[in-house]
C-alpha cells in the first residue's frame, strides 16, 4: 500500500528571514533617508552635533511629528485632511478667546476647544462617509472655512489679527506646565512637545500592530467597499480617524497658546503639508492601505534635521524648500521600490 504524499507546508508558518521582515517595513526607506541626511550635516555644519542643537532638532520635528502621526493613521486608512493645518490654530484661538471674554479659569477654554475641535473632526469624517465626495474636497472646504473663522472672529471679537494675552489668568501657569514646560539639562532644552510626540507614536503603534481597530484602518485604506463586505465598521473608522487628527491638532494648537501667550489667526495655513510630506516621506502611500506611525516620526525627524541642518551650515534658507522637495521625490520612489521589493519577496 502506497504512502500518500505528505501535505504541503502552510507557507505562512514558514520562518521568516530578518532581511525580509526588514525589506517588509514601510519605515525601512525613511530610517535609510535620515542615517543619510544626519551623516551629511554632521558634516557640513560642526555645530550639528552639539547637544544643544539636537534638543531644537528633536523640538522642531516634535511640532511635526505630533501632527504627523495621525495625519499617517489617516493616509494608511486612504482618507487626507487639508485643514489639519488651520484646526490646530482654531484650537488655540478658542482656548485663548473664550477663556478672555468668559474671564474664566483658562483651564475652561482648553475644554471648550477640545470640544469644538473634536466636533471639527467629527464633522470631516461625517461629511465624508454621507457624502461620498473625495476627502480632498471635503477638507478643502472645512480648510477654506476655518481659515476666514479664525481672521473674522479674531477681529470681531479683539479688534485685531491676535488674541490678547491671557498669561495672568487663573489657570495659565498648570496649563503650560502641561503644554509647553521645558526642562533645562546642562546646556540642552527639553521641550513637553516630545514628550507627547513620544507617547503619540507608541500609542499609534500599538493601535496599528495590536488592535483590532489597526486592522480595519489597514482594511479601509486597502479597499473600503472590500472592508465592509467583511464586516469592518468602514463609517465609524473613517470619523474615528478624522476625529484622531482633531485631537492632535488640540495638543498642537494649547502649545502653541501657552509657549506664546497670544496666538494669530492666520498661522497654521500650509502646515497641512508638512504634515502629508512626513507621513510620506514616513512610508506612508497616498493610495492608503500602507505606512506606520514610526515611519511618520522618521519623516518629522528629518523634517527637524534638515530645517535646522541648514541653519547651522549658513547656507540661504531659500534652499530649504528645494531639499524639502526633493527628499519628497526620492523617499517616495525609494518607498515605491521597498514595498515591490517585499512583495516580490
Amino acid at each position: 500500500m502506497s504512502k500518500s504524499a505528505p501535505a504541503p507546508a502552510d507557507e505562512r508558518l514558514a520562518p521568516t528571514s530578518l532581511t525580509r521582515r526588514l525589506l517588509g517595513r514601510p519605515e525601512l526607506g525613511a530610517v535609510v533617508g535620515a542615517a543619510a541626511v544626519f551623516v551629511f550635516f554632521s558634516f557640513a555644519a560642526p555645530s550639528f552635533l552639539q547637544a544643544s542643537s539636537l534638543s531644537t532638532i528633536l523640538y522642531s520635528a516634535s511640532t511635526i511629528g505630533i501632527m504627523a502621526v495621525p495625519v499617517a493613521l489617516l493616509m494608511i486608512g486612504g482618507e487626507f485632511d487639508l485643514s489639519a493645518g488651520v484646526m490646530v490654530t482654531t484650537s488655540a484661538l478658542i482656548s485663548s478667546m473664550f477663556s478672555y471674554q468668559m474671564t474664566a479659569n483658562v483651564w475652561v477654554g482648553v475644554l471648550v476647544s477640545l470640544l469644538v475641535t473634536l466636533a471639527i473632526g467629527f464633522f470631516n469624517g461625517f461629511m465624508l462617509t454621507r457624502t461620498k465626495l473625495p476627502s480632498f474636497i471635503i477638507t478643502l472646504g472645512t480648510f477654506l472655512m476655518l481659515t476666514g473663522l479664525n481672521l473674522g472672529f479674531t477681529k470681531l471679537i479683539s479688534g485685531s489679527v491676535s488674541t490678547k494675552t491671557i498669561a495672568d489668568m487663573e489657570g495659565f501657569a498648570s496649563a503650560r506646565a502641561l503644554f509647553a514646560s521645558q526642562w533645562n539639562i546642562g546646556s540642552v532644552t527639553l521641550k513637553v512637545t516630545i514628550l507627547w510626540w513620544f507617547a503619540l507614536v507608541a500609542v499609534a503603534t500599538w493601535i496599528l500592530l495590536r488592535t483590532r481597530a489597526g486592522n480595519w484602518i489597514f482594511a479601509v485604506g486597502g479597499g473600503a467597499d472590500a472592508a465592509h463586505a467583511t464586516g469592518v465598521p468602514v463609517v465609524k473608522t473613517r470619523i474615528g480617524l478624522y476625529m484622531g487628527v482633531a485631537l492632535c491638532a488640540w495638543i498642537s494648537g494649547q502649545h502653541i497658546l501657552f509657549s506664546f501667550d497670544v496666538v494669530q489667526s492666520g498661522e497654521g495655513v500650509g502646515n497641512e503639508f508638512l504634515y502629508i510630506i512626513a507621513a510620506v516621506i514616513g512610508g506612508c502611500l497616498m493610495t492608503g492601505g500602507y505606512g506606520s506611525a514610526i515611519g511618520s516620526a522618521v519623516g518629522a525627524f528629518i523634517f527637524g534635521m534638515t530645517s535646522n541642518g541648514i541653519v547651522y551650515a549658513q547656507w540661504n534658507p531659500d534652499w530649504f524648500k528645494f531639499f524639502l522637495g526633493a527628499m519628497l521625490l526620492l523617499a517616495t520612489l525609494l518607498n515605491a521600490w521597498v514595498r515591490k521589493r517585499a512583495e516580490a519577496k
